[in-house]
């Protein structure tokens, strides 16, 4: 009996080495492979089994080898830690980018900002007044003001697109996210049944970890892993996979900068109406981008900021500008007006349409040459201007508070965005380090599978060789 046991001692020990090379052929092919994490066979010693009568020996080596399982060299700490950076890269960089887009069109400082042209809308106010013609400075000073007005259209218009864009990129990401929680869900059932039947799942294993993550960089979710071998994605502590149900959301409401403007809120709700649970997104992408679409979000802001500019603007240079009179003795109109229809940024327009039509000064009481209206509205770029409370009344500090405000929040954002980034690459490292393939180490593996499945085939040789003796040629010898 003992002499058959050798037979499956060594059989064993086939098995065991054959499927050990098999888990480094399935490693060294899935080396370059996104997402895959190392495996290894997992085996156990046969411990022997008692046996009774008069030919036992009494003391026994084992039976063999069992190959209990190939375990997946995931760790559960260091994939929570990817998903976790993931998030928090994925909320700076949907901010980061958009703020920075805004704050790159408004091409300060530097000869083509809206600075430069309003330095040389007030030369052309103070050209107006000192000039004893004023036909060509009023040619020019209406050109710079149309220029002028377009730039603070285009800048206006700018933030729109970025609205619009982020808005799209949105419904892109909610789509992406019910896809992802669809597939998840799916590999629950995949999985649950997998490992019921005793079978290996780790390579469903490695596909949800990448859609976990996937999910967790769009809204920070957290993952809650289950006795069966299923997880459960949360987002703000509600469900959005559980088991092999799967809930998906639905983006709705402004649309556009002009919903925004109104009051209007972009809103997230759960797909199945019978869900009046409010969604609450954590981190991630779509996080990012709620905040800049919000009502009180950076482009909302941003687009105020143009808008308040604009009637700043028009409001000081017609307060200053209606106080002239033509030669006749009527007192001049404004000199800006606005669109009443599109916001102010985009309605601000130059009333007169010729030189002629520019008054400088109280020509009646002036004289023809008078610039005193011109030179007063040359002194708003100057800042001599001031208002009631004292402050400088000066379009031009207005302007610049504006492109600090963009400027100070962008370089925040950026900031934040690098160390988060940093962060994420380094939480990748780390899961890399501790789950992808090494080719030197499966080399090894490979050599030493090898030379166990040959030292057990010529066990295996020994023992068929000593059973032909002992059943074929016993009682033979000496014949």
């Amino acid at each position: 009996m003992s002499t058959f046991s050798g037979l499956n001692t060594a059989y064993s020990g086939l098995v065991a080495a054959r499927k050990g090379l098999d888990v480094v052929g399935q490693n060294i092919s899935n080396a370059n492979t996104v997402g895959y994490t190392r495996q290894r066979v997992t085996t156990s010693a046969v411990g022997s089994l008692a046996e009774t009568g008069q030919l036992t020996s009494g003391l026994r080596v084992g039976e063999g080898v069992s190959v209990d399982g190939i375990a997946r060299l995931g760790n559960a700490q260091l994939d929570a830690h990817v998903r976790n950076s993931a998030a928090a890269a994925g909320y700076t960089a949907v901010r980061a980018n958009s703020l920075s887009s805004i704050e790159t069109s408004l091409n300060e400082p530097g000869e083509n900002g809206i600075s430069a042209k309003l330095d040389e809308f007030w030369a052309g106010w103070q050209e107006l007044a000192n000039g004893s013609d004023s036909a060509t400075p009023a040619a020019l000073l209406l050109s710079t003001a149309g220029e002028f007005t377009t730039m603070i259209a285009q800048g206006y218009q700018v933030v729109s697109d970025e609205y619009s864009s982020v808005r799209g990129d949105l419904g892109s990401m909610v789509t992406e996210l019910n896809t992802a929680a669809s597939q998840v869900a799916a590999l629950n059932v995949q999985i649950r049944t997998t490992l019921a039947t005793g079978g290996s799942a780790n390579e469903l294993l490695d596909q949800r970890e990448l859609l976990t993550t996937t999910i967790s960089a769009l809204t920070g979710a957290s993952v809650v892993a289950q006795s069966d071998g299923t997880v459960n994605v949360l987002i703000g502590g509600n469900a959005l996979v559980s088991g092999g149900t799967a809930s998906a959301l639905a983006v709705s409401d402004a649309e556009t900068l002009d919903d925004a403007m109104g009051g209007g809120t972009v809103t997230l709700a759960w797909a199945d109406l019978a869900r009046t649970a409010a969604v609450t997104i954590d981190g991630g992408e779509i996080a990012g981008a709620l905040t800049l679409l919000a009502p009180s979000g950076d482009l909302v802001t941003a687009a105020t900021g143009y808008n308040n500019f604009a009637t700043d603007l028009k409001n000081k240079v017609n307060e200053i500008y209606t106080t002239g009179k033509s030669s006749t003795g009527a007192p001049s109109s404004e000199f800006f007006l606005s669109d009443t229809s599109k916001p102010a940024a985009l309605g601000l327009y130059v009333v007169p349409t010729k030189g002629s039509e520019v008054v400088a000064g109280d020509i009646e009481n002036g004289g023809a040459y008078d610039g005193s209206v011109a030179d007063a509205i040359a002194q708003l770029g100057a800042g001599q201007a001031t208002n009631a409370d004292g402050s400088v009344a000066s379009p031009n500090t207005k302007w610049s508070d504006f492109v600090s405000t963009i400027a100070v929040a962008t370089q925040s954002e950026l900031q934040q965005a690098n160390l988060a980034s940093t962060t994420a690459t380094y939480a990748s490292s780390q899961q890399l380090a501790n789950s992808s393939v090494d080719l030197d180490e499966e080399n090894v593996n490979l050599l030493m599978f090898q030379t166990a499945y040959q030292g057990a085939a010529r066990v295996l040789t020994a023992v068929d060789e000593m059973l032909d003796t002992l059943i074929n040629r016993t009682g033979l010898v000496g014949r």
